[in-house]
């Protein structure tokens, strides 16, 4: 598998969408995750993060200029015990509801499928991080239909061990365009720095700044120390 610069698949994209990152900081020592938005309609564009306990928000920035909330406001990150969940849309809560009564993130995403927004039917990305003695694994979903064909939803589920230094990158779109075309492949897999500041400039000083809008970071210290998170919202 080739080995990406995250800076470069971000600077030299105009529109990813929204994006998952995990994996493994360069030092060894932390489970990284990051999240970002982006938008090219007002509505799109109208929107923070905000962290509430035990998980984190979309909400309007604006709520005079809200006008369907119905896909971009829901729970991108929530946390069940010794698991984190990080998804772009409101299976946070489908795997979380899962995971209480003993399923799986599988189990979970197999009754979802991508999002209906004709003609783009954005895929929905979806990550897991499970800790354990130490360490942690993780797992990522991409549900997207068949060429844009809505009749066929195709469900790719990836399991990882963290390699030091290591991340993998999903992303909802290619490219820009018009229908927007869905991420295609594996998740890309890209080098880490050591820390949560580290990681949140990267990411949001590389995002297209005409259609970036929010970023959460989260940094675990593999020790059993506090996480570090990061919140970067262009509305401040």
């Amino acid at each position: 598998m080739a080995m990406y610069d995250l800076s470069t698949l971000l600077s030299e994209n105009s529109y990813p969408g929204r994006g998952i990152v995990i994996g493994k900081s360069a030092d060894g020592k932390n489970a990284m995750i990051a999240y970002f938005i982006m938008g090219r309609s007002e509505n799109s564009r109208n929107r923070i993060f905000e962290r509430f306990d035990g998980g984190m928000r979309t909400r309007a920035f604006d709520e005079s200029k809200l006008t369907d909330p119905s896909l971009i406001i829901y729970n991108p990150y929530l946390c069940l015990g010794g698991t984190d969940i990080i998804t772009n849309g409101d299976q946070t809560d489908t795997v979380f509801d899962f995971l209480k009564v003993g399923k799986s993130f599988e189990d979970a995403l197999t009754i979802r499928e991508f999002e209906p927004d004709c003609p783009n039917y954005t895929p929905r990305i979806s990550g897991m991080l499970t800790y354990a003695n130490g360490d942690f694994a993780y797992k990522m979903s991409i549900l997207k239909s068949r060429n844009g064909d809505p009749s066929v939803c195709l469900r790719f589920f990836y399991h990882y061990l963290p390699v030091t230094g290591i991340g993998h990158f999903i992303h909802t779109y290619r490219h820009d365009g018009n229908p927007i075309p869905s991420f295609y492949g594996e998740p890309e897999e890209v080098e880490l720095p050591n820390t949560a500041e580290e990681l949140a400039a990267l990411v949001w000083d590389n995002l297209n700044a005409d259609n970036k809008v929010s970023l959460f970071v989260r940094v675990v210290p593999l020790d059993g120390s506090a996480p570090t998170e990061i919140i970067i919202n262009k509305h401040k």
